[in-house]
């Protein structure tokens, strides 16, 4: 039996943060350096300095570790910007998301997240949840500047955010043209025209 005055941080279900963030951190490290190759959980463990057993006990799958780590690493990176102003607020959330996504390890995360999800249906039910909240911070932008009269109530805002990421995405994926502060300036201004 576990003698109660010794601390056992990596148990039960209470996660022991620097644990957490060393597993998170490993996570993507090891998605920027395997350049497309499938990232195990018993390398993302050694790589944390953890058991295999603590990224179960705390995650269903690799994908649950990948997704919360990028989920993690975006709400760090991308700022809700709230200046009081929707055409600032826009173009800096664009800003955000545009730079951060060309940085390690965020750019080989979502790009293998993306191409393994394709082949995962839990991987892809994650992925839908991860662009949800990336999804749901566009469009708090919009409905305060909806609130403040910065936008027209008919503006379907829904189609809005689709229009912000679905630029986003194809830039992203495609490569065909930057996603920069320019990028990020034609965007705003299109979708607020």
């Amino acid at each position: 039996m576990h003698d109660s005055n010794e601390p056992r941080p990596h148990t039960g279900r209470r996660r022991n943060e620097a644990a957490r963030r060393a597993i998170l951190d490993a996570a993507l490290d090891l998605l920027a350096d395997a350049d497309g190759a499938p990232v195990s959980v018993e390398t993302i463990a050694r790589e944390a300095g953890v058991g295999k057993q603590t990224l179960y006990r705390w995650w269903p799958s690799k994908g649950a570790v990948l997704l919360d780590a990028l989920t993690d690493r975006a709400a760090q990176d991308v700022p809700a910007p709230d200046t009081g102003n929707l055409r600032d607020d826009l173009r800096e959330l664009a800003v955000a998301t545009f730079e951060a996504s060309q940085r390690p390890p965020s750019a080989p995360a979502l790009r293998t997240l993306v191409r393994e999800a394709a082949r995962d249906v839990h991987l892809a039910q994650l992925m839908r949840e991860f662009t949800e909240s990336r999804r749901a911070a566009v469009r708090a932008v919009l409905e305060r500047g909806r609130e403040r009269g910065e936008l027209s109530t008919d503006q379907d805002v829904d189609l809005l955010v689709d229009q912000f990421y679905g630029f986003f995405w194809y830039r992203f994926l495609l490569g065909h043209a930057p996603l920069d502060r320019a990028a990020a300036e034609l965007l705003t201004d299109s979708l607020l025209r």
